[in-house]
């Protein structure tokens, strides 16, 4: 099974296009896909007090966190759509980690405070993301999709960066209706 995580909250964005894009591939292939699209699923990224009191003993009192580890355990490639904002992944995305990818679930740690990620049943992982700077602007502003979601994030939980390629569609505003359907092209996955 293959999972999109999908982050944009307007089906007229590029982002949409790439979603339907991946997702049509995915059918071409006859593969089978499903999608947490967490705007539409009106995911609350912020902790409730409830929430933070089981934190770290790795449980949450929510049925749809519940679902989406299902969906993550029960997959062997993910597929990340977002912007950049503000030079890295939407607040809404990273609540999403800090509530789906628990103790317990997505990581362990020992006595001696080493982590060891659990999600080694993850074998690829696609990062799309797309923004108004190039990618070369945002590695030079301390590469924060590769830096920290991919190498630190994505590490933590054990998919390691040999598993991720990472796919970056820069100048979103400004580029031509060519050079969208191009990098609609191009995605691999």
């Amino acid at each position: 099974m293959k999972t999109i995580i999908y982050v944009h909250p307007w089906e007229g964005s590029f982002n949409h296009a790439i979603l339907e894009s991946v997702k049509k591939k995915f059918g071409q292939k006859h593969e089978d896909y499903q999608v947490i699209d967490l705007y539409k699923d009106q995911f609350n990224p912020t902790f409730s007090a409830e929430e933070l009191s089981m934190f770290n003993a790795g449980d949450t009192p929510y049925l749809k966190v519940k679902e989406y580890q299902k969906m993550i355990k029960d997959s062997s490639e993910l597929v990340f759509i977002f912007p950049i904002w503000w030079f890295y992944l939407p607040g809404i995305l990273k609540g999403f980690f800090d509530k789906v990818m628990l103790k317990k679930f997505a990581y362990q740690v020992d006595e001696q405070g080493t982590w060891t990620g659990l999600l080694t049943n993850i074998k690829k992982v696609t990062v799309i993301t797309t923004a108004s700077m190039t990618k070369e602007i945002l590695k030079a502003s301390g590469d924060p999709i590769q830096g920290l979601f991919i190498n630190g994030t994505l590490g933590s939980v054990g998919i390691t960066h040999d598993k991720v390629s990472w796919l970056h569609f820069g100048n979103v505003e400004t580029a031509s209706p060519e050079e969208h359907t191009a990098f609609l092209e191009k995605i691999i996955v």
